[in-house]
């Protein structure tokens, strides 16, 4: 058995480029898929957050087909609903790390010095790092004494700038999030829009988007036997 490390968003809004806010939390599915599947395969789950506050279920991940059963999941799961601060975390005591996306992580996750922290621990090591869809804002907080970011020179991919576009999203986004990691140095490979997508680079391994969740769960699955 594993011990995976969720590393998920503490804000229940995303800050857009007119100051003005809307409601966001983490993406119904890319949480609440992966969490069932490594729960079914004998994984631990431990959820990580910001203040170990409870991380808020985004309502838009709700509007689509299983809303009413992702609702019960975050209602009832013991891993969501009783969360550990960041800073109580070491990466030490645990097999692999993983960040689910929303939007939320872009207002938090994206700047939290002590989830970067993590990340770098976690990527040192050699241990698994998994992102999808909007989870890989948390590795622009991921940065080396110099400055540099952790995960330059890595191959990724994530919600792309095309995705954000055909969302809605991209006009009122204060940043774009495949721009801002390629800004930071790591390589994005996408696929069609909405289509299920990983990258795989060592030990990272990356979705595209919320259709990604059950193969990367499958991916991380099969990466700790």
């Amino acid at each position: 058995m594993a011990r995976i490390l969720f590393i998920m968003t503490g804000s229940d809004h995303w800050t857009l480029n007119d100051g003005t806010t809307t409601p966001t939390g983490y993406w119904a599915e890319e949480a609440i898929v992966p969490l069932q599947a490594f729960e079914a395969a004998s994984h631990e789950v431990v959820v990580g957050t910001p203040g170990g506050i409870k991380s808020p279920l985004d309502p838009a991940s709700l509007r689509v087909e299983d809303g009413d059963h992702y609702r019960r999941i975050d209602a009832a799961s013991p891993a969501l609903n009783h969360p550990v601060p960041l800073d109580s975390v070491s990466a030490a005591d645990f097999d692999a790390v993983y960040v689910p996306g929303g939007h939320g992580p872009m207002e938090d996750l994206a700047v939290d010095a002590v989830s970067g922290a993590l990340l770098t621990a976690f990527r040192d090591a050699a241990k698994p790092v998994g992102a999808v869809c909007h989870g890989p804002a948390a590795l622009l907080a991921a940065t080396r004494a110099d400055g540099t970011n952790t995960f330059a020179g890595s191959t990724i991919t994530c919600f792309t700038n095309e995705e954000e576009t055909l969302a809605g999203s991209a006009p009122r986004a204060p940043w774009l999030l495949q721009t801002r990691l390629e800004e930071a140095g790591v390589a994005v490979r996408t696929a069609a829009p909405f289509d299920d997508h990983l990258e795989t680079d060592g030990d990272l391994i990356t979705g595209q988007n919320p259709a990604s969740s059950a193969s990367f769960a499958a991916a991380l699955i099969q990466r700790l036997g």
